[in-house]
C-alpha cells in the first residue's frame, strides 16, 4: 500500500487508517438501515397523512409499497457537495485515488448499502405484493461489488459514478404515486414526468456506458488493476455488465410504456377523425 499512496506514512500507519474506515463504513451501514427503517415505520405514514388525503383510503398493501416508494438513497449527496468525488484521478482504482475526501466517498457507499440492505429484507417480507426478481438482482450485485469498496476502499471513482443512476429514482416513484392517486394517464403531469424519466433514465444509465466502459479499458491490464487481485476484478467488471443488462431491460420497459401512453392515443385520436 505504501507504493500505492506515497508520502502517507508507514505501511503500519496506513493499514491502520484503512481499519478505523472500514469499522466506520459498517457502522454508518448500520445506522444507515436503521434510518431508512425508521424512516419508513414511522415517518413515511405521518408525512403522508399530512400530504395526501388519498392515503387514508389506501389498503394495507398500497400503503406499504407508498411507505416504501417515499423514501430514496441519500448517497448522491456527497458526491454533489464534493465534485472531486467523482473526477478522474491519476489512480481512480485505489483507496488514494478521488481528489474528494476518502472518508466523503465511503460515506456515499456507506450510506447506499445501508439502503440496498433495508430495501432488500422490505422486498423479501413482502415479497406477495412488492418482490421483483430484477430488483433482487440489482440489490445483491451492487451490494457484492460495493463491498469491496467498504472493506478495501478500492474502486472509488468507479463506485461514485454508479450512484449517479439513482437520479432516475425520483421520476420512477413518481409514476408511481401518480397512477395510486389516480391522475389519468394522459394528463400533461403524467406524460411530462414520463417523458423526463425516460429522457433521465437513459442519460445517467444508458448513454453513460461508453464513457464508463471507455475508462475500465483504459486501467484493464494495468499494474494497479493487477494489484486489485482477482476477487475485486470480478467485484468490479462482473456486476457492472449485470447491472447494464438490467438497465437495458428496464430501458426497454420504460420506452415501451412511454409509447403505450403517449403515442397509441394519439394514433388512435387521428384513425377515428380519418374514418370520420
Amino acid at each position: 500500500m505504501g507504493g500505492l499512496c506515497p508520502g502517507r506514512g508507514s505501511w503500519g500507519a496506513a493499514v491502520a487508517a484503512m481499519e478505523e474506515s472500514t469499522r466506520m463504513g459498517y457502522c454508518i451501514v448500520a445506522g444507515s438501515f436503521v434510518a431508512f427503517q425508521f424512516f419508513f415505520s414511522a415517518v413515511s405514514p405521518q408525512l403522508s397523512l399530512a400530504l395526501s388525503r388519498r392515503y387514508c383510503s389506501l389498503n394495507a398493501v398500497k400503503k406499504c409499497e407508498w411507505n416504501s416508494r417515499y423514501r430514496s438513497p441519500r448517497g448522491l449527496r456527497g458526491a454533489g457537495q464534493n465534485p472531486g468525488v467523482l473526477a478522474p484521478t491519476p489512480h481512480p482504482l485505489t483507496p488514494c485515488a478521488s481528489r474528494g475526501d476518502p472518508y466523503l466517498v465511503k460515506l456515499n457507499v456507506a450510506i447506499t448499502c445501508g439502503y440496498l440492505l433495508y430495501d432488500l429484507l422490505l422486498l423479501l417480507r413482502y415479497w406477495k405484493t412488492l418482490g421483483d426478481s430484477l430488483f433482487v438482482c440489482h440489490h445483491l450485485v451492487a451490494l457484492y461489488a460495493y463491498g469491496y469498496v467498504l472493506s478495501r476502499g478500492v474502486l472509488p471513482y468507479f463506485a461514485n459514478f454508479r450512484l449517479l443512476s439513482e437520479l432516475s429514482t425520483p421520476f420512477v416513484n413518481l409514476r408511481w404515486f401518480f397512477d395510486t392517486v389516480g391522475q389519468p394517464r394522459s394528463s400533461w403531469f403524467v406524460l411530462a414526468n414520463g417523458l423526463a424519466m425516460t429522457v433521465v433514465f437513459f442519460l445517467v444509465r444508458i448513454a453513460v456506458i461508453p464513457s464508463y466502459y471507455a475508462r475500465v479499458l483504459a486501467w484493464y491490464g494495468t499494474p494497479e488493476y493487477a494489484r486489485l487481485g482477482l476477487a475485486v476484478q470480478v467485484a468490479w467488471i462482473v456486476p457492472s455488465l449485470a447491472l447494464e443488462v438490467l438497465n437495458l431491460v428496464w430501458m426497454y420497459k420504460i420506452v415501451r410504456g412511454f409509447y403505450r401512453a403517449f403515442c397509441r392515443p394519439r394514433e388512435r385520436k387521428a384513425a377515428c377523425s380519418h374514418s370520420d
